[in-house]
Formats: structure tokens, sequence, C-alpha cells
């Protein structure tokens, strides 16, 4: 699965219109490709369902909904997003349209034991609906989101998806060395109340390291990561990883 090639073509589908039909062969080709995600962390229970739409208060005109439990140990939220997206990035190279949908709910909120944490929203699409030049869509500046040293591929770990598009994250690049913090500013986001707004750019954190390494690994430069744990006081800026690069 070649993920740096979707990068290019995913989109977030807000409302599904002209859709077609997820055949049943795709669906277990989808369940089967969940079951193969690599984790961000070990050790961290997880489950993958996939409902209808209208198991769900999902109301996007979506087929189905993929559901992500979790044991809420660690920094599940950006193993979740880590996960997940790398099933958002393989739907795109099946034409199966994909919406993080953070403020859904499933009839289940729990399933083997673990709570329900986010859903993606899917619905088979023609393949004029995707991006045909992601450089189009909105993002912050590349000021705004990195200092230090400016590689080419910065500026396309910076198109990675995250709740309201807030991008909840600063880079620093220097001595080899990619320091990773999350960033939020205080207060209510879009559509996300206040109180939820770490909840979910943690998981949008998880995306970023998803894109960062995919990155990397286009590029052929080998790393280590380090994870570093969040605390639970809320500040505005935290770190979360830290990449030593082998040979950039």
């Amino acid at each position: 699965m070649n993920y740096y090639e979707q990068i290019f073509k995913r989109k977030s589908f807000h409302l599904f219109r002209e859709t077609e039909i997820i055949s049943n062969e795709e669906l277990e080709d989808i369940k089967a490709f969940s079951e193969g995600v690599t984790p961000l962390v070990s050790g961290i229970k997880t489950a993958v369902r996939i409902v209808t739409e209208q198991e769900t208060t999902c109301k996007r005109g979506a087929q189905y909904c993929i559901l992500f439990y979790s044991e809420r140990k660690g920094e599940y939220l950006q193993n979740i997003g880590y996960m997940g997206e790398q099933i958002d990035l393989y739907l795109a190279s099946r034409n199966i349209g994909a919406l993080w949908f953070g403020i859904g709910k499933p009839e289940q909120m729990t399933a083997d034991g673990l709570d329900f944490v986010i859903m993606i929203a899917i619905a088979k699409m023609p393949e004029e609906k995707f991006r045909k030049d992601m450089f189009k869509a909105k993002r912050k500046s590349m000021e705004e989101i990195w200092s230090g040293e400016t590689p080419a591929y910065a500026n396309i770990v910076r198109f990675a998806p995250s709740a309201c598009n807030t991008q909840p994250w600063k880079i620093e690049y220097g001595n080899h060395q990619l320091m990773v913090y999350r960033y939020k500013k205080p207060g209510k986001r879009g559509i996300m109340p206040g109180d939820k707004v770490v909840y979910y750019n943690r998981i949008d954190i998880g995306i970023l390291l998803l894109f960062l390494e995919v990155c990397l690994r286009q590029e052929g430069i080998a790393f280590e990561k380090e994870l570093f744990s969040e605390l639970d006081d809320d500040l505005e800026t935290v770190m979360v990883a830290r990449y030593m690069l082998a040979n950039d």
C-alpha cells in the first residue's frame, strides 16, 4: 500500500452526493485492511467495527461508518488517529470517500469492553470527486507550523487533515531531529466545543505523525522516534514526539 500517493488524492467529504455502492467484496477488503494497520503505540487494545450510517447519528449521506474503539490508556487518542489515517488513505486508493466525523455517536458506545472514540463516515465516490490539486486546500502557512530548516517534504506534511482544520501542531527541525508539539489556542473551535478541543486535537496529532512518517519513508530517511506522554493540565504547547533522523 503506497500511502504517499494517496496523500495527494484524499479529501474530506463533508457531504456525500452522487454516491455509488460499496460492494460486499470491498466491504470485506476494508475490514481485512483495518485489522492489519500498524499502531502508533503497542499494548493498547483497540477494535474497529463497520456499521450502516443509520446505526449512528451521522447524517451526511454515507453508506457506512467505521467505528473506532479503544481502552483509555496512555496516548490512546493519538494511536487511533495514527491507525485511522492509514484506513483513510487506503479508502482513497479504492475511490471510497471518507470523513472523520468527530461529533457522531453510534448506537453501541462500547465494543468488547472498549470505549467508542471516533468514527469515519464512508461512501463510494466517482474518482473525479477526489482531489486533483492538494495544494489548493486551505492550510496554515509553513511559518505558522514549522521552524528551523524546511525540507521539501514539510510542505506535504502540513496537509494532514485535522478537526475543524485547526492543524494543532508545531514542528521544529534541526540537528537531525524533528520535535513535534501539540499546540492549541484556548476556547471553542468552529463546531467543536471548548471542552473537546484537546480530545480531537490529540487524535489529529496521530494523523500528523502518520503523514510525517510516510513522507520520511518516501524520502528514504531512516528514523527512530520517541513518544512523550501528555500532561493532564491542558498546556497550550506540549511536546508529543521526537524523531531522530539517521540520514536526512
